[in-house]
């Protein structure tokens, strides 16, 4: 008869520290198990369940269909420790596993990703601040839920170093959205575990005295990270879809964008026409071999802060909550640049709660930021990105009436 499957997945925290030794049927294997599992000794450089790199013991955090999160070993790790404790003769058998009914497989998350406490305090910090968090989420709105979810699996997928990430940003007049006068790029993909970058800006030559003063500063002379190309109508078109065309050789394609309806309506525009058959704005369960998919940093970062509202913070402000530098915003070159910056920042940083918890210490009430009002402005400053004019402004060529040739 073939042998049974192995059933693989994780167990609670909770059930594995508190319940796993109350059931052990011999008694003296209690104490052993309960010592391998404390606080303390958990997390001690000498532990099994060390590995090596990392300071503290690596855990994991997995979020149920329900929206809650729980704290986790893996199946593996409870393995390991059972036949540990025994092959140092610390039990007299190898003790049995838990319940099945306490495994939760794959099917059972939604995702899961890993999380590291460097010390005890922060391990039972931790269990106490996910039970305050889950009893928050209890009837929480469906869209901070979805937003979290969504955050933790662009965590999980950015950690795999699988694919490319590609921001991108166009400027157009102000006074015709039809009008693109520029576009930036700025992609991370990885060569044997290392990243390998790549930016661009490019400016439409035909459209150079097209400025815009009165919504916000002009700064298409003013690219950061390099020299700017200026190229005709033909070549900008051309450059922009020969990027996107050769992005899929490298595995699975996400596009990144801050709020990125204006920007996907350019790529789809008559100027443009970019290839983008098969472009998706959910993203799978698990990482995908291929595929073109929607990455929204104001969707990303409205998840970390807890935000409830379908009001989207601009690029600008974004960066000044979570402290990253910025010069010359509304050049789509820098805006293209400082978007990636924010999905790394984000992506390669901890679990959502801690990462927040980490970014505004004190700030949150379990689930959300609380920020004061200097912080938390959303304003159109001069730098502000997100091209937001004054409520009712109307512009040539939305109605048929361009200023400038038919495009």
């Amino acid at each position: 008869m073939p042998a049974a499957p192995v059933l693989t997945g994780y167990y609670r925290y909770t059930d594995i520290w508190f319940d796993w030794s109350k059931v052990l049927p011999n008694q003296g294997d209690r104490f052993p198990l309960k010592a391998a599992l404390a606080h303390d000794s958990i997390v001690h450089p000498d532990h099994p369940l060390h590995v090596d790199g990392v300071t503290g013991v690596r855990l994991y955090i997995g979020q149920l269909h329900t929206g809650e999160i729980r704290l986790l070993f893996s199946s593996a790790q409870v393995d390991y420790i059972r036949y540990w404790l025994h092959a140092l003769d610390m039990t007299k058998s190898i003790i049995p596993l838990p319940y099945s009914d306490c495994l939760l497989t794959n099917s059972e998350l939604k995702n899961v990703s890993t999380v590291v406490y460097k010390d005890g305090t922060a391990l039972r910090k931790a269990v106490k601040d996910i039970d305050k968090i889950n009893k928050r989420l209890k009837g929480s709105d469906p869209l901070l839920r979805t937003r979290r979810e969504f955050f933790e699996r662009v965590r999980t997928f950015w950690v795999e170093k699988k694919g490319v990430w590609c921001a991108m940003d166009f400027e157009g007049w102000e006074r015709d959205h039809q009008v693109i006068t520029e576009f930036g790029w700025r992609l991370i993909r990885w060569e044997d575990g290392k990243e390998v970058e790549e930016h661009g800006h490019l400016i439409v030559d035909e459209y150079q005295k097209y400025r815009n003063t009165q919504y916000v500063h002009d700064h298409r002379y003013d690219y950061t990270f390099g020299d700017s190309e200026i190229l005709n109508r033909a070549s900008f078109q051309e450059r922009i879809c020969d990027l996107v065309a050769s992005l899929d050789r490298y595995g699975p394609v996400f596009l990144v964008f801050h709020d990125n309806n204006q920007d996907i309506k350019y790529l789809r525009s008559p100027m443009v026409s970019a290839p983008l058959d098969g472009l998706s704005y959910l993203l799978p369960d698990t990482i995908p071999n291929d595929g073109l998919y929607v990455i929204d940093t104001a969707d990303l970062f409205a998840g970390l802060e807890g935000s409830t509202t379908n009001n989207k913070k601009s690029l600008d402000t974004v960066c000044k909550q979570m402290q990253i530098p910025t010069k010359f915003l509304h050049n789509a070159g820098n805006d293209a640049y400082f978007t990636l910056e924010v999905v790394k920042s984000m992506a390669s940083g901890n679990t959502l709660d801690i990462q927040r918890e980490e970014r505004w210490p004190n700030q949150s009430n379990g689930v959300q930021v609380q920020f004061n009002k200097a912080d938390d402005a959303t304003g159109n400053d001069d730098d502000d990105d997100d091209g937001i004019y004054p409520e009712g402004t109307t512009f040539n060529g939305e109605n048929g009436n361009s200023d400038v040739d038919e495009l």
